[in-house]
C-alpha cells in the first residue's frame, strides 16, 4: 500500500546525535545520502559535490558497492545468479569493510570531507527487504563510524519507480528482486521490492536521525535547503581552502 510523502517543511529534524560527535576521534567529517532507487539522492550529492570541489574543499566521494576488490565477485555471482540474500549481503558487507579500511577512515583522520552516495543503511534497507535479520546487520555493520549528517530522500513511491522504469530500457535480475520471487513481472517485482525498502528507510528516520528531504521538490530548491542543512550541521570552514 503506498504512503504518504511527508512534507519537508513541516517535520521537525532530530538533533546531532549527541554520544556519537563525543566518541569522533577524527577531524573529518562525514555526509550520507540515503533513499531508494529514483529518489533524486545521487543527483543531489552530485550538484553538492560540483559545488564543494568548485569552491576548493577538500573531499572525498565514495559510492556502494564501488571497491574494486568485490565488485568483481559480486558482477559474477549477478551473472550467473547464485547469489542468496545471504551470499548478497555479505559481499555488500565486504565491499563496504574494504572503502571503510581503504578510503573512508584513513580520509577522516586525514581531515576530509567524505561524500558518500549510500551507506550502511542502504543494507538495512534493502538486506532486511530480501529477508536477512534486521539485528544480525547491524551487528555485521558495527564497524562503521557514525555519519555527521544523513540526509534521507524520500519520494512517493509510484514517482520513484516511474522515474526508474521509464529510463532504463530494461531492469536488471537482483534490482527488480527477481531473486525473491515476489512476481513474474519484473516492473511490478520492482514496485513490491522497493515498497519494502521505502518501508524499511521510514523506520529508521527516527532511530539513525536521518534529515528528511522531499525528493519531490525542485533540484535547484531542494539543493539549496541541503547546502543550507549541510552548514548548519558541519563546520565547512574546516574543509574550506587556507588562505594564503
Amino acid at each position: 500500500m503506498a504512503t504518504t510523502t511527508p512534507d519537508i517543511l513541516s517535520v521537525p529534524q532530530p538533533a546531532p546525535q549527541k554520544t556519537a560527535a563525543a566518541k569522533r576521534e577524527y577531524p573529518g567529517a562525514l555526509v550520507v545520502v540515503e533513499g531508494i532507487d529514483g529518489s533524486g539522492k545521487s543527483t543531489q550529492l552530485y550538484l553538492l559535490k560540483r559545488w564543494l570541489e568548485i569552491g576548493g574543499y577538500r573531499i572525498h566521494f565514495t559510492e556502494w558497492n564501488s571497491s574494486p576488490l568485490v565488485k568483481s565477485a559480486t558482477r559474477r555471482g549477478k551473472q550467473r545468479r547464485l547469489l542468496t540474500p545471504t551470499t548478497f549481503s555479505m559481499l555488500h558487507a565486504a565491499d563496504f569493510a574494504d572503502r571503510c579500511e581503504r578510503q573512508i577512515l584513513p580520509l577522516l583522520h586525514g581531515g576530509y570531507l567524505v561524500l558518500a552516495d549510500r551507506y550502511i543503511y542502504t543494507a538495512f534497507a534493502r538486506d532486511a527487504a530480501r529477508g536477512c535479520s534486521p539485528h544480525w546487520l547491524r551487528n555485521l555493520y558495527s564497524f562503521a563510524p557514525v555519519p555527521d549528517i544523513t540526509f534521507y530522500f524520500r519520494a512517493p513511491l509510484d514517482v520513484a519507480v516511474n522515474r526508474i522504469v521509464a529510463g532504463r530500457p530494461k531492469l536488471k535480475y537482483y534490482e527488480a528482486g527477481m531473486d525473491l520471487g515476489i512476481s513474474l513481472d519484473r516492473a511490478e517485482s520492482f514496485r513490491i521490492f522497493q515498497e519494502r525498502i521505502l518501508s524499511n528507510y521510514d523506520q529508521m528516520i527516527e532511530t539513525d536521525h536521518f534529515v528528511l528531504m522531499d525528493g519531490t521538490v525542485r533540484v535547484n530548491k531542494l539543493q539549496k535547503l541541503m547546502r543550507q542543512l549541510l552548514g548548519e550541521r558541519v563546520d565547512l570552514r574546516q574543509f574550506a581552502p587556507k588562505k594564503k
